[in-house]
């Protein structure tokens, strides 16, 4: 399922966010793999920790 995903859930990584999503989450990219990061905006260089991966793309949150 996660066959070639470069990030794994529940593992955090650096993060600069390059963009926005129509949503209006951050868009952060691991290895160019893109991490849609709610509450961020372009510009910020956080932390995140993986919530889900998707075949596509996966989800993260700020860690705290």
């Amino acid at each position: 399922m996660q066959s070639n995903a470069p990030v794994k859930a529940g593992e955090s990584y650096e993060v600069t966010i390059e963009d926005i999503a129509r949503e209006g989450d951050g868009i952060a990219r691991v290895s160019g793999f893109v991490v849609f990061v709610p509450e961020t905006k372009v510009g910020d260089e956080v932390t995140i920790k993986v919530t889900k991966v998707l075949s596509k793309f996966a989800f993260g949150e700020v860690a705290e």
